[in-house]
Protein backbone atom coordinates (compact mmCIF):
# COMPACT_ATOMS: atom_id res chain seq x y z
CA UNK A 1 0.00 0.00 0.00
CA UNK A 2 1.13 3.31 -0.55
CA UNK A 3 1.96 5.88 1.91
CA UNK A 4 -0.49 8.18 3.03
CA UNK A 5 0.01 12.20 1.58
CA UNK A 6 0.19 14.56 3.74
CA UNK A 7 -1.01 17.80 3.09
CA UNK A 8 -0.51 21.70 4.67
CA UNK A 9 -3.93 23.51 4.96
CA UNK A 10 -3.03 27.30 4.81
CA UNK A 11 -5.41 29.58 6.89
CA UNK A 12 -6.52 32.88 5.61
CA UNK A 13 -3.99 34.57 8.31
CA UNK A 14 -1.26 32.84 7.39
CA UNK A 15 -1.84 33.55 3.95
CA UNK A 16 -2.59 37.09 4.39
CA UNK A 17 1.14 37.44 6.68
CA UNK A 18 2.70 35.18 4.56
CA UNK A 19 4.55 37.67 1.47
CA UNK A 20 4.96 40.78 3.75
CA UNK A 21 7.13 38.60 6.51
CA UNK A 22 8.83 36.95 4.46
CA UNK A 23 9.16 39.71 1.92
CA UNK A 24 10.63 42.40 5.07
CA UNK A 25 13.34 40.22 5.99
CA UNK A 26 16.54 41.29 5.01
CA UNK A 27 19.11 39.16 3.47
CA UNK A 28 22.26 38.38 6.46
CA UNK A 29 24.65 38.54 3.27
CA UNK A 30 23.53 42.24 2.59
CA UNK A 31 23.33 43.49 5.99
CA UNK A 32 26.98 42.32 6.84
CA UNK A 33 28.27 44.22 3.55
CA UNK A 34 26.66 46.96 4.05
CA UNK A 35 28.12 47.13 8.05
CA UNK A 36 31.50 46.60 6.53
CA UNK A 37 31.54 49.27 4.18
CA UNK A 38 30.68 51.94 6.62
CA UNK A 39 33.49 51.12 8.62
CA UNK A 40 35.66 50.74 5.82
CA UNK A 41 34.56 54.12 4.69
CA UNK A 42 35.20 55.51 8.53
CA UNK A 43 39.00 54.09 8.56
CA UNK A 44 40.20 56.12 5.11
CA UNK A 45 41.60 59.86 4.98
CA UNK A 46 39.04 62.31 3.64
CA UNK A 47 40.01 63.64 -0.09
CA UNK A 48 41.08 67.24 2.01
CA UNK A 49 43.47 65.38 4.15
CA UNK A 50 45.45 63.29 1.63
CA UNK A 51 45.48 66.87 -0.36
CA UNK A 52 47.22 67.89 2.78
CA UNK A 53 49.42 65.56 3.05
CA UNK A 54 50.77 65.55 -0.92
CA UNK A 55 51.40 69.51 -0.29
CA UNK A 56 53.14 68.56 2.95
CA UNK A 57 55.77 66.65 0.92
CA UNK A 58 55.85 69.06 -1.90
CA UNK A 59 57.22 71.92 0.58
CA UNK A 60 59.60 69.55 2.00
CA UNK A 61 61.00 68.73 -1.13
CA UNK A 62 61.27 72.12 -1.90
CA UNK A 63 63.46 72.87 0.79
CA UNK A 64 65.53 70.06 0.23
CA UNK A 65 65.86 71.13 -3.27
CA UNK A 66 66.67 74.99 -2.04
CA UNK A 67 69.33 73.64 0.64
CA UNK A 68 71.19 71.40 -2.36
CA UNK A 69 71.04 74.25 -4.43
CA UNK A 70 72.60 76.55 -2.03
CA UNK A 71 75.18 74.30 -0.65
CA UNK A 72 76.18 73.47 -4.85
CA UNK A 73 76.43 77.21 -5.22
CA UNK A 74 78.95 77.76 -2.33
CA UNK A 75 80.91 75.05 -3.15
CA UNK A 76 80.87 76.18 -6.81
CA UNK A 77 81.99 80.01 -5.41
CA UNK A 78 84.91 78.17 -3.12
CA UNK A 79 86.21 76.16 -5.90
CA UNK A 80 86.50 79.44 -8.25
CA UNK A 81 88.25 81.20 -5.24
CA UNK A 82 90.78 78.06 -4.76
CA UNK A 83 92.05 78.37 -8.84
CA UNK A 84 91.90 82.14 -9.00
CA UNK A 85 94.08 81.24 -5.66
CA UNK A 86 96.04 78.43 -7.59
CA UNK A 87 96.64 80.63 -10.62
CA UNK A 88 97.79 83.96 -8.29
CA UNK A 89 100.17 81.48 -6.39
CA UNK A 90 101.71 80.08 -10.00
CA UNK A 91 102.04 83.33 -11.27
CA UNK A 92 104.25 84.41 -8.23
CA UNK A 93 105.89 81.46 -8.59
CA UNK A 94 106.98 81.64 -12.59
CA UNK A 95 107.89 85.44 -11.56
CA UNK A 96 110.52 84.75 -8.87
CA UNK A 97 111.01 81.49 -9.17
CA UNK A 98 115.01 82.53 -10.23
CA UNK A 99 114.98 85.82 -8.07
CA UNK A 100 117.82 83.81 -5.72
CA UNK A 101 119.98 83.01 -9.34
CA UNK A 102 119.61 86.24 -10.65
CA UNK A 103 120.52 88.31 -7.40
CA UNK A 104 123.84 86.66 -7.27
CA UNK A 105 124.44 87.44 -11.12
CA UNK A 106 124.27 91.23 -10.05
CA UNK A 107 127.59 90.94 -8.48
CA UNK A 108 129.07 89.90 -11.71
CA UNK A 109 127.41 93.06 -13.28
CA UNK A 110 128.86 95.37 -10.50
CA UNK A 111 132.22 94.18 -11.36
CA UNK A 112 132.28 94.21 -15.08
CA UNK A 113 131.08 97.93 -14.74
CA UNK A 114 133.82 98.68 -12.24
CA UNK A 115 136.30 96.90 -14.97
CA UNK A 116 134.76 99.27 -17.53
CA UNK A 117 135.47 102.01 -15.15
CA UNK A 118 138.99 101.47 -14.75
CA UNK A 119 139.94 100.81 -18.20
CA UNK A 120 138.10 104.13 -19.18
CA UNK A 121 140.93 106.22 -16.57
CA UNK A 122 142.91 108.94 -18.40
CA UNK A 123 145.61 106.74 -17.72
CA UNK A 124 144.20 104.77 -20.82
CA UNK A 125 143.58 100.47 -21.59
CA UNK A 126 143.15 98.69 -24.30
CA UNK A 127 140.25 99.60 -26.66
CA UNK A 128 139.61 96.31 -27.33
CA UNK A 129 139.51 94.87 -23.92
CA UNK A 130 137.24 98.20 -23.23
CA UNK A 131 134.99 97.23 -26.15
CA UNK A 132 134.86 93.40 -25.14
CA UNK A 133 133.38 94.62 -21.25
CA UNK A 134 130.95 96.83 -22.76
CA UNK A 135 129.66 93.71 -24.79
CA UNK A 136 129.72 91.75 -21.94
CA UNK A 137 127.99 94.10 -19.65
CA UNK A 138 125.42 94.89 -22.28
CA UNK A 139 125.08 90.97 -22.97
CA UNK A 140 123.89 90.52 -19.08
CA UNK A 141 121.98 93.59 -19.14
CA UNK A 142 120.52 91.82 -21.94
CA UNK A 143 119.14 88.97 -19.85
CA UNK A 144 118.21 89.97 -16.88
CA UNK A 145 116.32 92.53 -18.81
CA UNK A 146 114.30 89.15 -20.37
CA UNK A 147 113.71 87.93 -16.76
CA UNK A 148 112.05 91.83 -15.72
CA UNK A 149 115.33 92.69 -14.16
CA UNK A 150 115.62 95.91 -14.40
CA UNK A 151 118.06 98.71 -13.04
CA UNK A 152 116.54 101.42 -10.65
CA UNK A 153 117.14 104.97 -11.39
CA UNK A 154 118.55 107.13 -8.24
CA UNK A 155 120.71 109.99 -8.78
CA UNK A 156 118.87 112.83 -8.89
CA UNK A 157 115.66 111.34 -7.49
CA UNK A 158 113.90 112.01 -3.95
CA UNK A 159 115.57 109.33 -1.58
CA UNK A 160 113.00 106.74 -1.24
CA UNK A 161 113.78 104.11 1.47
CA UNK A 162 111.84 101.46 -0.53
CA UNK A 163 113.89 101.36 -2.91
CA UNK A 164 117.39 103.33 -1.60
CA UNK A 165 119.89 102.71 1.48
CA UNK A 166 121.85 105.95 2.47
CA UNK A 167 124.77 105.10 3.78
CA UNK A 168 125.67 108.92 3.14
CA UNK A 169 125.32 112.39 3.03
CA UNK A 170 126.97 114.82 1.48
CA UNK A 171 126.82 118.79 1.57
CA UNK A 172 125.16 120.09 -1.10
CA UNK A 173 123.29 123.34 -1.86
CA UNK A 174 122.70 123.09 -5.14
CA UNK A 175 119.87 120.29 -4.73
CA UNK A 176 117.32 119.83 -2.31
CA UNK A 177 117.86 117.78 1.08
CA UNK A 178 117.55 113.83 0.65
CA UNK A 179 118.00 113.93 -2.80
CA UNK A 180 120.26 111.03 -4.24
CA UNK A 181 123.69 112.79 -5.39
CA UNK A 182 125.53 109.46 -5.96
CA UNK A 183 124.67 105.69 -6.57
CA UNK A 184 127.70 103.87 -5.14
CA UNK A 185 125.84 100.36 -6.00
CA UNK A 186 123.19 100.11 -8.70
CA UNK A 187 119.72 98.57 -7.36
CA UNK A 188 117.67 96.47 -8.86
CA UNK A 189 113.85 95.44 -9.39
CA UNK A 190 112.16 92.32 -10.48
CA UNK A 191 108.84 92.29 -11.57
CA UNK A 192 108.32 95.77 -10.16
CA UNK A 193 109.68 94.38 -6.64
CA UNK A 194 112.96 94.98 -5.35
CA UNK A 195 115.68 92.43 -5.25
CA UNK A 196 118.58 94.50 -4.56
CA UNK A 197 118.18 98.59 -2.73
CA UNK A 198 120.38 101.23 -4.42
CA UNK A 199 123.47 102.13 -2.55
CA UNK A 200 123.30 105.99 -2.35
CA UNK A 201 124.92 109.04 -0.55
CA UNK A 202 121.96 112.02 -0.48
CA UNK A 203 122.11 115.08 -0.40
CA UNK A 204 122.34 117.44 2.73
CA UNK A 205 122.19 121.27 3.81
CA UNK A 206 125.63 122.09 4.78
CA UNK A 207 124.76 123.30 7.71
CA UNK A 208 123.39 120.20 9.23
CA UNK A 209 126.35 118.69 9.03
CA UNK A 210 129.47 117.84 10.99
CA UNK A 211 131.32 121.33 10.58
CA UNK A 212 134.74 119.80 10.27
CA UNK A 213 133.60 117.12 7.52
CA UNK A 214 132.24 117.92 4.33
CA UNK A 215 130.14 114.39 4.36
CA UNK A 216 128.35 112.20 7.48
CA UNK A 217 127.84 108.10 7.34
CA UNK A 218 124.41 107.85 7.68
Amino acid sequence: MSEPQKIKVITDEEEESGPESSGSAEPPSMANGQHEGDSAGEGQPSIGQRLKNVQAQLDSKEKEYKETFDRLLRTTAEFENYKKRTSREMDEFRKYANQSLLKEMLSVVDHIELAIQAAGAPSGADTGMLEGLNLTLKEFLRILDKFNVRPIEAIGQPFNPQMHEAIMQEANDRLPENTVVREMQKGYTINERLLRPSLVVVAAAPSSLHPNSSANAC
